[in-house]
């Protein structure tokens, strides 16, 4: 892949920071402290902490390092013996703005311990952070454990009030006495640099802003793997997630828009966050566009175990026949599709909108070959929407595989294709070409959303605008209609469901990741048929009379999770073109 080089860069900020466990040692692994108990929270991994412990140890200070991210969970992992555990009653603050937000910080929890262990949550309203952990071994032993976890009030990059995760430090004298107060670690350090250098340059008037703002990011902290599903826990992620955000909407508040607005169009950002080094580092800097190739290798679709490349893609399309449409991206890649024209009645589908979400794209294609293969096939598929997202979605799970990656969820421009204005030569151009050929009456619009949890922790933990997308839920369906469709639109979604509840494993992994959902993030507000969460909403600006949006929990997956999942997308093309032929419709 050919990056920029120097002369092409335009760096804004450069900088180390030193990393906190360190600076601890080097204030307190003192004679002065020698006899105290030192206790500290911070954004680091385990590793680190136990060396950081060693070192006070040795300097005769007794100190326990502690993780500042997700502290409940660390401390089953960490700190509890799981010995004979019977059951649990763990006590969580309630906050009046965000009720769960606790509960949620304390996922996957219920579904690491062992299955024979009894677990309630209790909420309490207070104004303390901290968990209350009762437990009950098989010996008849009953402990408690108070169980901190250290927030602090403060206003974020666009001014709006958080309480967030935060350093903190305690220190206990030998005779007894206590302070506490909240540090600033490396961690938030970094994080304040990058929103304060966005504050301070000098942007010109007229969006897109840049090319490209990028942000390396060299992180110590390693990843962990969690035993459930694709869980793990990532300082890093959670840190390009911060970035990608905060930028976001650090531009939609100077643009004067709403926070979330997705018609902004700043640049591309592209957090490019990495694991390697003994002391966080960043570098803030603006690039030109990457327009380079990212080849893969061609594999059969329906076993395809990741993220297929763009020139299989186009290749599939050629194959397709039909008449070729086409658009175009910032970066001067081409967004492809075909119309096959037939006697049934019209269909549009489309993948890639979001280019992290890649099941999609091989679902549609799967679909597509098997609806061409029928003799009077009528439909328009589209199956990489977003190609400049896609590159960068190969770009970054490089060196980071097993991460979400928003900052490739939209186009180049940084907008969401859905809110470009029409007539543009680009994106949304793919979608009018589509609609003005085939004059489709439905649209199977093919989407995914995170697999594992998604968190903001230094903007108040759960992710703004994106509540409901934070743990996965299962496999569910969005089916938005022009106003008096609503009826086509529930027999729509009816036949679906049921062809859906065919697909093996499919009822299965909804109701295992539902019930784990319910249990942090509350009870599931959507209804449910067959199996099969949806959501039914009236949408009269929509190209298409009926539009059926899937949102398979994708983000991530790879090997035979990704081969469900675009199974999945591809059996509700099948079964939404089928359905469609036979629908009572408005016309």
């Amino acid at each position: 892949m050919n990056r920029p080089n120097s002369a092409q860069v335009t760096t804004l900020l450069e900088r180390s920071f030193p990393r906190t466990t360190r600076a601890l040692l080097e204030k307190y692994a003192t004679p002065a402290y020698q006899g105290y108990l030192l206790e500290a929270w911070v954004f680091d991994d385990e590793a680190e902490r136990q060396r950081t412990q060693a070192a006070f140890k040795a300097a005769g200070v007794s100190a326990c390092l502690r993780s500042a991210y997700k502290p409940l969970v660390h401390f089953f992992l960490e700190e509890l013996s799981w010995v004979s555990l019977t059951s649990l009653v763990i006590e969580y603050p309630v906050l009046e703005h965000s009720p769960r937000r606790f509960l949620l910080e304390a996922y996957p929890l219920a579904a690491l311990l062992p299955k024979d262990v009894t677990l309630r949550w209790e909420g309490v309203e207070t104004s303390a952070t901290h968990y209350s952990v009762k437990v009950e071994r098989s010996s008849g032993n009953q402990e408690t454990y108070r169980v901190a976890a250290p927030n602090r009030y403060h206003q974020d990059h666009v001014g709006e009030d958080q309480y967030s995760p935060c350093g903190w430090l305690r220190l206990t004298s030998p005779q007894g006495e206590m302070s506490e107060s909240v540090i600033e670690t490396d961690y938030e350090a970094l994080y304040q640099a990058a929103m304060s250098t966005l504050a301070s340059a000098r942007w010109q008037s007229a969006s897109p802003y840049f090319e490209e703002l990028n942000f390396t990011v060299h992180l110590p902290s390693s990843d962990r793997r969690l035993a459930w599903d694709d869980e793990h826990i990532s300082l890093s992620e959670a840190l390009h997630e911060e970035l990608y955000f905060s930028t976001l909407e650090y531009f939609q508040r100077q643009a004067g828009l709403a926070l979330g607005d997705r018609s902004i169009q700043p640049g591309q950002i592209v957090p490019e966050v990495s694991t390697q080094g003994e002391t966080a580092y960043l570098r803030v800097s603006l690039q030109p566009l990457d327009s380079s190739p990212s080849p893969r290798a061609a594999v059969a679709l329906d076993t395809a175990s990741q993220a297929i490349g763009a020139d299989q893609i186009k290749q599939t399309l050629a194959a397709l026949g039909g008449q070729a449409l086409y658009a175009t991206t910032r970066a001067g890649r081409a967004v492809e599709a075909r119309y096959v024209v037939g006697s049934d009645r019209a269909v549009m589908i489309s993948a890639g909108q979001h280019a992290n979400e890649t099941s999609g794209v091989v679902g549609a294609l799967r679909a597509a070959e098997q609806l061409g293969a029928q003799p009077h096939a009528h439909f328009v598929i589209s199956p990489l929407e977003n190609p400049d997202g896609y590159a960068l979605q190969n770009r970054l799970i490089a060196t980071q595989p097993r991460h979400m990656h928003h900052a490739a969820r939209y186009t180049a421009f940084g907008n969401d294709l859905q809110s470009q204005p029409l007539g543009q030569p680009f994106e949304h151009a793919i979608r009018e070409q589509a609609f003005a050929a085939s004059a489709a009456g439905l649209h199977v619009n093919l989407h995914g959303y995170p697999a594992h949890e998604w968190t903001r922790p230094l903007t108040g933990y759960v992710p703004r605008g994106f509540e409901m997308w934070t743990i996965p839920k299962g496999f569910f369906l969005i089916l938005r209609h022009q106003p008096g469709w609503e009826r086509a639109a529930m027999q729509l979604v009816e036949a679906v469901t049921q062809a859906l509840a065919q697909v093996p494993g499919l009822v299965e992994l909804n109701a295992t990741q539902i019930a784990l959902f319910e249990t942090h993030a509350g009870a599931l507000t959507f209804p449910v048929l067959n199996g099969f969460p949806y959501l039914m909403l009236e949408d009269a600006d929509q190209l298409t009379p009926l539009m059926l949006i899937t949102e398979y929990p994708d983000e991530t997956v790879t090997g035979d999770a990704f081969v469900q999942a675009h199974t999945a997308q591809m059996a509700t093309v099948v079964a939404a073109y089928k359905a469609f032929q036979t629908l009572a419709l408005n016309d």
